[in-house]
């Protein structure tokens, strides 16, 4: 049975002639499907979702429309077709539209069949309702739209007008004030504090953090405070930290749960985030006593001199944010509704990744697919457990239908035998990539990605969601934050869930492969023989 957990639309159109070249093999190899569509509850709140920022106007204009031909209800204006748009709640009211952006993440906010579900989808709805009490606005209502976007471009894309609120968790600092107004606090004071797992050496003060590896995101808020702590470390003649650098489609919730997981040791988060997490993240440590930065807060935030909107929104969230009666109802509602990651390095299954990894590096080698990205996607099928058989029919560590890899574009039939169940798993994924996302402008790892979805999905399912996303507007070369919107728009959960847990497992297991080859290098430098390695 696959494993489950969660996490985060772009397009190649193609050509007639291409789709009827591709039919034959589609039609051979759609059974390998097993994607599962997730019943949804429909919301208020209509959803956008933002094309990249590299668009043109013209594309950015086109979809937007094309995103409400899809999700939008009749009675929304004409006005909403623009493609960008600046003012107060005054503009708002007249275009009827008042846009909210946010980022797409775990019970924060997410799409089941065209409908955003999480927190921010439902506030955004009562926020609609909020905005209709006016007696004397009568039938002309005034809308909301949920515009997801990447972390990076929420106040780029407040400032073009392309969103007209941000609701995704922004500390208020005096750098980003420069920028943008904020609301009243939605958030207690808060602090930059440590989070650890099971994998964790133990820490007494933050001064033990010297000469250690540090996840975090380049445009994280918390990054400086990881900084600062550095430089103090070094000039008390200590180890600097080393940051490591993580992408920037993972939310401070997936390093959570990575960290609980036992995925990484630890990470740098506001301390309300591991609250929203109680009885969920169990192995998850909250250091309090750890402190990088004092009595921060969040807020929504908004264009500069935008008083009747500031007003407005300040009145709503008092009686709406977090710590209100609504706002607990809603993180009780969304935050313990999923499945989560297992621990790809719990002592049984890291035994099961090294006893296959041989045959992982083999046949990745062979298909030139890295082998911890064969193996990330073996453990998130079937924890590296052979013996597994879905209900559906699948079989092995890589569960593959028996048609499929008998198959000729696989045509290794002998399944039940580990490695053969391995190379046709790798095989497959090789035939997916090469056939359908070869070109050169998708790079390597999205090549992979995009694969992974096809695998999952199927490719001819893969083929429509990723001509539908180009029609939106996205990147068609890009998974995270594009292709993947539309696969939770068109399939629900289970696609993108699939995808996000095998490129954590994949960071995990290079990040394990790194460290034990430094410990090598160490070793070597220090003279110690290589036959004495345990």
């Amino acid at each position: 049975m696959t494993v489950q957990a969660f996490k985060r639309l772009a397009v190649l159109l193609l050509s007639s002639a291409l789709l009827c070249s591709c039919s034959e093999d589609i039609s051979g190899l759609e059974e390998a499907s097993r994607a599962q569509e997730a019943d949804s509850q429909e919301l208020n709140a209509t959803v956008v979702t933002a094309p990249d920022d590299s668009a043109t106007d013209a594309e950015t204009g086109s979809a937007v429309a094309a995103a409400e031909e899809v999700v939008a209800t009749p009675e929304i204006p004409e006005s909403t077709r623009q493609r960008r748009w600046v003012g107060d709640l005054d503009t708002m009211i007249e275009n009827r539209v008042v846009r909210v952006l946010t980022v797409y993440g775990p019970g924060r906010f997410h799409l089941e069949n065209g409908r955003g579900r999480g927190i921010v989808a439902e506030t955004v709805a009562r926020l609609e309702e909020h905005l209709n009490k006016d007696p004397e606005r009568k039938h002309i209502k005034v809308f909301t739209i949920v515009i997801p976007v990447a972390r990076d471009q929420l106040i780029p894309a407040l400032l073009d007008g392309r969103g007209d609120v941000i609701s995704a968790g922004l500390t208020i600092t005096p750098e980003r004030q420069e920028l943008v107004d904020f609301t009243i606090p939605t958030s207690k004071p808060l602090n930059e504090i440590l989070v650890t797992g099971p994998s964790a050496p133990k820490i007494n003060s933050l001064d033990d953090l010297a000469g250690k590896t540090v996840y975090l995101r380049e445009s994280s808020s918390y990054r400086e405070s990881v900084e600062d702590l550095s430089r103090r470390l070094e000039a008390q003649g200590q180890a600097a930290i080393t940051i490591e650098i993580m992408p920037g489609s993972l939310e401070d919730d997936d390093l959570i749960e990575m960290v609980n997981a036992g995925l990484l040791p630890w990470a740098v988060v506001d301390d309300y985030k591991p609250q929203l997490w109680d009885d969920v993240f169990t192995d998850l440590v909250v250091r309090n006593d750890l402190v990088f930065r004092e009595g921060g807060r969040t807020g929504w935030a908004m264009r500069k001199d935008s008083p009747l909107l500031k007003a407005t929104l300040d009145e709503f969230l008092k009686d709406n944010r977090a710590g209100t009666l609504h706002g607990n109802i809603l993180i009780n509602r969304y935050i313990r509704d999923f499945d989560w990651a297992g621990n790809a390095l719990s002592d049984e299954d890291y035994k099961r990744f090294n006893d296959l990894q041989h045959l992982f590096q083999k046949y990745g080698e062979r298909y030139e697919i890295e082998y911890l990205f064969a193996a990330a996607q073996g453990y998130q099928e079937s924890r590296l457990d052979q013996s597994v058989r879905s209900h559906a029919g699948a079989v092995g560590v890589m569960q593959l239908l028996p048609a499929t890899a008998e198959d000729k574009s696989v045509g290794i039939p002998d399944i039940d035998n580990v490695e053969s169940n391995i190379h046709a798993g790798i095989k497959y994924m090789d035939y997916l990539r090469d056939r359908y996302f070869s070109d050169p402008e998708i790079t390597t790892i999205n090549q992979s990605l995009l694969a992974l979805g096809a695998y999952n999905a199927g490719p001819a399912r893969m083929i429509r969601m990723r001509a539908k996303a180009r029609e939106k507007g996205y990147d068609p070369n890009v998974w995270f934050d594009n292709v993947e919107l539309v696969a939770a728009e068109e399939i629900g959960r289970e696609t993108v869930q699939y995808v996000s847990n095998i490129y954590r497992y994949y960071l995990t297991y290079r990040m394990v492969a790194k460290q034990e080859l430094a410990r090598a290098e160490a070793r070597r430098a220090a003279g110690i023989s290589e036959a004495l390695d345990p």
